[in-house]
């Protein structure tokens, strides 16, 4: 896939941006809260947007978020120990999974399901590290284990990849769809 032009890029990245600012707290209420879909933002800003300052500028707006919920939301901060500091390497597994993955994709079902693969298998890493490092590094555990470790793994990981995983379909299907009326209109533009 080629880089996207500077409108579409601007365009994208509002989105994105968008998209996290709606989903990571629940500045709108409980009735229409969406969960959180920053992993899968980071997976869809290495795949479209590639930059290496956009990723820090988005780990800079997941962090304002974070710091805004907490400071006037009334968002638990349970989960900012030292392990959030590990929370930047998290985000980069997808974003530059996605990066990685960018060149191959095209307007074709097998690139993007090679796309969605690879999102899961980011999807599972940075679900380790993000976790792993809040169950061994966080402090909320006083004697941690491999057996604890794993069975918070089994409970919190699903929900995890569920929700990821989901937002990165529903971005490939629109892709899809978007390419595919493109390309009828660049042919329909040519008969003409």
């Amino acid at each position: 896939m080629k880089a996207l032009s500077g409108s579409r890029f601007n365009a994208l990245w509002l989105v994105l941006v968008a998209v996290m600012i709606a989903t990571r707290f629940k500045h709108f209420g409980d009735m229409l809260h969406l969960p959180d879909a920053s992993m899968a933002v980071f997976f869809l800003g290495g795949l479209y947007l590639r930059r290496h300052w956009t990723f820090v500028a988005m780990v800079l707006l997941a962090v304002a978020l974070d710091w805004v919920s907490i400071s006037y939301a009334g968002v638990s901060d349970f989960c900012v120990t030292l392990a959030y500091s590990f929370l930047p390497l998290a985000y980069a597994v997808l974003w530059y999974a996605g990066r990685w993955y960018a060149p191959r994709v095209d307007q074709g079902a097998l690139s993007l399901l090679g796309a969605f693969g690879v999102a899961l298998v980011a999807a599972v890493l940075s679900f380790a590290v993000s976790n792993g490092s809040f169950y061994w590094l966080g402090g909320r555990y006083a004697q941690p284990h491999m057996t604890e470790y794993l069975s918070r793994l089994w409970q919190w990981g699903p929900l995890f990849m569920r929700t990821t995983i989901s937002y990165v379909a529903v971005a490939l299907v629109l892709h899809a769809v978007i390419a595919r009326m493109a390309s009828a209109s660049a042919a329909h533009e040519k008969e003409a």
